[in-house]
């Protein structure tokens, strides 16, 4: 099933959320660091500031508990925005398959996974 059927993840939008960085250094939690696009679902969502698309806040996409991971792709390639910022694209695909298995897939790779629990949050908030 596609992430945003999931009540988890209602209210964002990942399609144009920007992966700013990938934390791998617990091997039982990966984290991708997100410069997130909030919907007008979410609570914390706001009218965008001027020449900006959306409602961006910084948060991270979480795995918790993860058994099994597998990297089919990592490139990982950095490109610049033009006020000089850094990310890595976006997560084209977050598919959500029973048993507790993620599929994940942008600019920056392919990858799939098992983990106990996923859950997006807001840095310094919900």
């Amino acid at each position: 099933m596609k992430y945003e059927c999931d009540p988890r993840f209602d209210g964002y939008y990942l399609e144009d959320s920007y992966v700013l960085a990938v934390d791998e250094s617990d091997p039982s939690r990966l984290a991708f660091s997100l410069l997130l696009v909030l919907t007008p679902k979410h609570p914390q969502y706001s009218v965008p500031k001027p020449r900006e698309q959306y409602c961006y806040r910084n948060g991270a996409l979480t795995f918790e508990g993860v058994s099994a991971i597998s990297w089919a792709e990592r490139t990982f390639r950095p490109s610049r925005d033009a006020a000089g910022e850094v990310d890595y694209g976006n997560i084209d695909a977050f598919e959500l398959e029973a048993g507790g298995r993620y599929y994940l897939e942008g600019d920056w790779g392919r990858v799939t996974l098992t983990a106990e629990s996923a859950k997006i949050a807001i840095s310094g908030g919900s």
